[in-house]
């Protein structure tokens, strides 16, 4: 298993996670199955939203004696009434709902404590100036929470988010049908049937957000990776072509600011579909050129950061050196942050000579010559 620094926040979380939704259809000794497989797999990271009090226990009591080796992500607004789950900012059910949290799951912090489920613009003003922001500061000044993040579905929520100053951390719903979307309000529209008029590349949204983090250090754990389930099937996935779990995984983990992809898992045999990506080949992992055979599909001329370009003549790392030219030009000056990581890489654009394999490789058709030069124009050495 590789680990990534999350943002700023100096906790270093496995690549691959566990987004624990799944294992409320399970009893608790299945649960510690997949618990059990995940710590053998060295995963260290868990995302535990559900309010249902069962799961809480099962989870907690899987993880007995063996807390500090999980890094664990506990929502703020997540509560269990009459039966079932809702999302409310009422104090009077946040505060007992966080404390219920607690006490299932057997810890007395939580390394990551998550403003739960904010989609809407306006809602995120409110819940930074009001009670509900004052309560998670109030329990990471106790130290109860390490860190304090947020979840959403919507970049223009953690455009916000990642420049308020106050949150360091993100989880944030990633994979290659959402990012043609622009941002929404409402998460069934990332569910679409038809994603037709958007088949047009990354939107802007979602690059200015992983921009934006970037640049701010907040780093990005990712939900819905596999949009439910939708890639997996040709007659679901908006491409017209089934993907697989490690090219998923594969596109998500080259996104800027991305520490770890959270996978649900209801067996030890889906835990090991996902960490499977740790020991993939290079042919495994290569989302690109499904989708550039796809029917339909939003790509061509965009680097996807796939590094399908490799290998090249003169090492240079063509994905990272285009990932770096995005960033850097999406914006008015250049952060030094950008020009410093350009500077460590061994091989530049300024190494190119412009042999072109990388351009008969790529899949979707980039200029990566022509993209060479303008790196150079920018004077990132």
């Amino acid at each position: 298993m590789r680990y990534r620094e999350l943002g700023k926040t100096g906790l270093k979380v496995s690549e691959i996670g566990l987004g624990a939704e799944w294992l409320e259809r399970h009893n608790q000794e299945e649960v510690k199955a997949v618990i059990d497989c995940c710590e053998a797999q060295g995963i260290n990271i868990l995302d535990c939203w559900m309010a249902e009090p069962n799961v809480r226990s099962n989870i907690g009591a899987a993880i007995a004696g063996k807390r500090d080796r999980w890094i664990i992500q506990g929502h703020f607004g997540s509560t269990w009434q009459n039966g079932q789950y809702v999302r409310t900012r009422d104090m009077e059910k946040v505060k007992p709902a966080f404390e219920d949290l607690l006490s299932r799951l057997g810890t007395d912090y939580i390394d990551l404590g998550m403003i739960h489920f904010v989609d809407e613009e306006a809602e995120f003003h409110r819940i930074m100036g009001g009670e509900f922001f004052a309560y998670v500061k109030e329990q990471k000044a106790k130290g109860v929470v390490r860190h304090i993040g947020l979840s959403t579905h919507n970049p223009k929520v953690g455009v916000l988010a990642a420049r308020s100053g106050e949150i360091e951390m993100l989880l944030f719903s990633i994979n290659p049908a959402f990012d043609l979307l622009p941002a929404s309000e409402d998460i069934n529209t990332y569910f679409a049937s038809d994603y037709e008029e958007h088949l047009g590349g990354i939107h802007p949204d979602r690059a200015e957000l992983y921009k934006v983090c970037e640049q701010n250090g907040v780093g990005i754990t990712v939900m819905k990776g596999y949009a439910g389930g939708r890639l997996f099937s040709a007659g679901t996935s908006p491409f017209g072509v089934a993907l697989t779990p490690v090219q998923c995984i594969h596109y998500a983990l080259t996104r800027p600011a991305v520490a770890s992809v959270l996978a649900g898992y209801d067996t030890p045999e889906h835990v090991l579909a996902a960490v499977a990506y740790e020991t993939a080949a290079e042919e495994e992992k290569d989302y690109a050129s499904t989708l550039a055979v796809a029917p339909r599909h939003a790509y061509s001329g965009q680097c996807t950061y796939c590094g399908h370009c490799a290998p090249c003549p003169k090492s240079i790392d063509i994905a990272m050196v285009n990932k770096l030219y995005d960033l850097a030009v999406m914006q008015e000056q250049t952060p030094d942050s950008i020009k410093a990581h350009y500077q460590a890489l061994s091989a530049k654009a300024e190494d190119c000579i412009a042999c072109g394999n990388c351009e008969r490789r790529c899949p979707f058709g980039v200029p990566v010559i022509q993209r060479m030069e303008k790196v150079k124009e920018l004077h990132l050495a």
